[in-house]
C-alpha cells in the first residue's frame, strides 16, 4: 500500500513547492522590472486603450512610487 501512496504524495507536494517556487519567482521579477514608455503604450493598446502623455505621465509616476515590498497588498 505505501508503494502506491508514496509517490503520490511525493508528487503532490512537488507541485505545491514548485507552484510556490515560481510565484515567489514571478513577482520577485515583476517588483524589479523596469518598463520605458514604449512597452507601457504597447501593453495599454493590447488591452485596447491609446493612452495620451498625461495619461504615460501619470502612469509612470504611480509605477514608480509604488513600495517594492508587499506590492499589491492592502493594509485593512
Amino acid at each position: 500500500m505505501w508503494q502506491y501512496i508514496t509517490p503520490v504524495l511525493t508528487l503532490i507536494l512537488g507541485l505545491a513547492g514548485g507552484f510556490a517556487l515560481g510565484v515567489w519567482y514571478l513577482k520577485n521579477q515583476m517588483t524589479n522590472m523596469q518598463m520605458d514608455e514604449k512597452q507601457i503604450q504597447q501593453i495599454a493598446r493590447s488591452m485596447g486603450m491609446n493612452l495620451n502623455q498625461k495619461q504615460m505621465n501619470q502612469l509612470s509616476r504611480k509605477m514608480q512610487t509604488q513600495p517594492k515590498s508587499g506590492a499589491g497588498k492592502k493594509k485593512k
